[in-house]
């Protein structure tokens, strides 16, 4: 639900998005780094702003799924099937991108990565604003994702034209991505609509990049990403045996583990339930705490193998494992 006070607030950045500017918004993930999809001009500001390689292609978001046609050339009908089922939600498909699309958005590549949130904020920003919004996640490249407005300032600060400040993003972790221009469905990045999610919907999916490609077809591939500025590693059990050793060594540490887990003296602990939602929900937020706090090291305690996409952050954020 929007506030009234807010509606003054929405139609002002929607004319920032449609002028050219930067807006950063919620969305049920993480905060997006919004530009006008159709303004070429616009999106590279993002990439500027991040600091942001060129060939790591931006997410378009969408208001409605009959908007695809403004940035794609078809939704194809497995791709319908998806849509019924997840939009809006944290799914983007990949997609043949229309010939006229600028190029900046997609890489360079023939496809461009779609996806309609579900996030209140989000959806009535893109409603107002009328147009595709490209809309990567709103911190310098990459650096932990952003779960709160606060986390947005802090990594951009004037680098943007507007934040809307709609509270911490409840998902935690960035969306699924999942093409659908192969001849079966490619799993390019996990998120919150897991993969035997997709699979019940659609059948057997492939799982990563296909052999030989040169272009990226979606975010999240690089291999250092989401990462913290401490140097942060998994350890077996709660991690306290590690911690214990790093505090002894004098360093500063935050340590990301179990509710259950006891104290260790010296560490600044952040405790999560056995719960893969309330894990990806808290990842982010914990690691940008203990930046702020000036963590050195950063301990996280191992997840269980199957919570694929919180394993495949923490793979990339490692320094250490």
């Amino acid at each position: 639900m929007i506030e009234l006070h807010d509606i003054s607030e929405l139609t002002r950045a929607a004319e920032i998005l449609r002028a050219g500017g930067l807006v950063a918004f919620p969305t049920e993930t993480v905060y997006g780094l919004g530009a006008h999809a159709r303004d070429a001009a616009a999106v590279r500001r993002i990439f500027a702003a991040k600091g942001r390689p060129a060939t790591n292609p931006v997410i378009v978001h969408l208001a409605d799924t009959s908007l695809v046609s403004a940035v794609a050339e078809e939704l194809p009908d497995v791709g319908q099937m998806l849509a019924e089922r997840f939009w809006p939600g944290p799914l983007t498909l990949v997609l043949r991108r229309r010939d006229d699309l600028p190029t900046e958005v997609t890489a360079g590549g023939p496809t461009v990565a779609v996806r309609v949130p579900a996030h209140p904020v989000a959806r009535a920003l893109l409603l107002r604003a009328g147009v595709p919004v490209a809309a990567p996640s709103a911190n310098r490249s990459t650096e932990v994702s952003p779960t709160t407005a606060d986390h947005v300032r802090r990594s951009l600060g004037d680098r943007v034209d507007m934040i809307i400040d709609g509270g911490p993003c409840p998902g935690g972790i960035e969306s699924t991505v999942l093409d659908v221009t192969t001849s079966r469905p490619r799993l390019l990045r996990p998120g919150l609509v897991s993969r035997a999610e997709i699979e019940a919907v659609i059948g057997p999916i492939d799982v990563g990049s296909a052999p030989g490609e040169q272009v990226a077809r979606s975010p999240g591939q690089m291999d250092r990403h989401y990462a913290p500025r401490a140097n942060l590693e998994l350890a077996d059990g709660t991690g306290a045996d590690r911690v214990e050793s790093l505090a002894r060594g004098g360093h500063r540490v935050g340590w990301l583990t179990w509710a259950d887990a006891e104290e260790v003296a010296g560490a600044l602990r952040i405790g999560v339930p056995h719960d893969e939602r309330a894990f990806a929900a808290r990842l982010y937020a914990a690691l940008h705490e203990f930046d702020e706090a000036g963590c050195e090291r950063i301990v996280v305690a191992v997840p269980p193998s199957e919570w694929t996409a919180i394993h495949d952050r923490l793979r990339r954020a490692a320094t250490r494992t």
